[in-house]
């Protein structure tokens, strides 16, 4: 079974510095039929505006991952982390007990675009953390990358959640299949081009909650098209 999540349908928000689409409900913004899917609880595909940012914030008890797919963010943390995360990079924080960040577009000139995640943990309490990884979006082309993970694994993130999280980039006609195994759940996200999930067509900012299905196979519809796969219990 797949249930596709259209781009026009997410929720919307425009700040003149931040425009932000919520494939889940988050924020002011509700809907009760998509409060996220199984451990996935946000995806938001922001843009922020030169020089600006999130200023200090809390944040607790949540898994959160930050994929850059324009400019640079500036990161910076109560756990004394102060990174930035480019294009190619992978960001986790666990913030657990409670932990408090900054996020801010570094260039004057750029515009940032970004994929901010949230993953509920296994566990409340968990001590804060945070890791940053880096991949070759080229080496990343015509098979899955796995880029976040509860297991520890090379190149890829370490989450408190059982789940896997793999990137991709496809040309037109290129294709990657992913086996679920029983009792588990996938959701695809198209943040570049457009592809096709088992036989539907999804464009950038589309999503497709995946569940029953042995099989998933993604078909590259555009060059250069960009997808994350989440597989989930």
């Amino acid at each position: 079974m797949i249930e596709i999540r259209h781009r026009d349908k997410r929720g919307h928000a425009n700040y003149s510095w931040l425009d932000t689409y919520h494939t889940f409900s988050f924020d002011t913004y509700r809907d009760p039929q998509f409060m996220g899917f199984r451990s996935l609880r946000v995806i938001n595909e922001d843009r922020v505006a030169p020089g600006r940012g999130f200023p200090t914030h809390p944040h607790r008890d949540m898994e959160i991952i930050t994929y850059v797919l324009e400019g640079s963010l500036q990161h910076k943390d109560s756990m004394g982390n102060g990174s930035i995360i480019r294009p190619g990079e992978v960001q986790r924080m666990s913030a657990g007990t409670g932990v408090t960040h900054s996020e801010y577009n570094t260039s004057m000139r750029e515009e940032l675009h970004l994929l901010q995640i949230w993953i509920l943990p296994e566990a409340s309490g968990i001590e804060p953390g945070y890791e940053q990884q880096q991949f070759n979006r080229d080496e990343v082309r015509g098979k899955l990358q796995l880029i976040a993970a509860r297991e520890p694994a090379p190149g890829a993130v370490q989450v408190h959640q059982d789940m896997r999280l793999f990137t991709s980039v496809l040309d037109s006609g290129q294709s990657v299949k992913h086996q679920l195994g029983a009792g588990r759940y996938a959701w695809v996200q198209v943040v570049r081009g457009a592809a096709g999930l088992n036989g539907y067509q999804l464009q950038a900012g589309d999503g497709a909650a995946v569940s029953q299905e042995q099989t998933v196979e993604i078909v590259g519809l555009e060059a250069d098209s960009e997808i994350l796969l989440f597989d989930m219990a």
